[in-house]
């Protein structure tokens, strides 16, 4: 069973705290993982290529010429794919990228993506973190007690907290989030995880 100090908003360590086994132990499927990955990435692909088919292409009404007696090959369109201008054959149409996964899978590769952080001691549990009013200056401060504020840091908060949020969303490399929204691309993009205690028993709770 992980065993992680915890800290307050100065550093300081105030106690510890026995991460799950079933969640934070487990043995790191990295098959699962990258799945995980590229299906996250497929989801965010937008699919808005598109080209015209013949059938879309503007003019093409009238043959160019008649069919025989020119000497020139005969063509009944402008709109043919041979001809400069003319549609594509089967061209790009809007489409999505996404996939799914079951989610027994995807639940497992988000417990392999926590133990990897965990495995590499870039798993910190914060006691709590509150601000009175939103003040970037004073959420720097924390990152800087916590030795992370030149690190891309993801924290994750139990429940939505506006303060916090917008603290700390005018930091470079800071991403906030919701247990809710916690997925696998996120973590393991991230060289920090930052969890209250109350996010580490909403994980637990969720994924056990």
């Amino acid at each position: 069973m992980p065993i992680l100090p915890v800290y307050n908003m100065d550093g300081n360590q105030v106690g510890e705290m026995n991460l799950a086994d079933t969640v934070f132990g487990i043995q790191v499927n990295k098959h699962l993982v990258h799945q995980a990955v590229l299906m996250q990435l497929a989801t965010r692909r937008l699919g808005t290529a598109k080209a015209k088919t013949r059938s879309e292409v503007r003019g093409g009404g009238a043959k160019p010429w008649r069919q025989k007696g020119t000497g020139r090959a005969r063509h009944g369109s402008r709109r043919s794919p041979i001809w400069t201008g003319g549609g594509v054959v089967f061209p790009p149409q809007p489409r999505s990228y996404g996939f799914k996964m079951p989610k027994k899978a995807w639940r497992q590769a988000l417990r392999s993506a926590l133990t990897s952080k965990v495995q590499d001691g870039k798993v910190i549990v914060l006691e709590d973190v509150k601000f009175e009013t939103p003040k970037t200056k004073a959420a720097l401060g924390v990152l800087t007690n916590l030795k992370v504020a030149d690190a891309k840091t993801l924290i994750v908060l139990a429940e939505k907290n506006e303060n916090v949020q917008k603290s700390m969303r005018n930091l470079p490399g800071v991403l906030m989030m919701n247990t809710d929204g916690l997925n696998v691309y996120d973590v393991l993009l991230h060289d920090h995880l930052l969890l209250t205690k109350d996010a580490v028993g909403r994980i637990e709770e969720a994924l056990a």
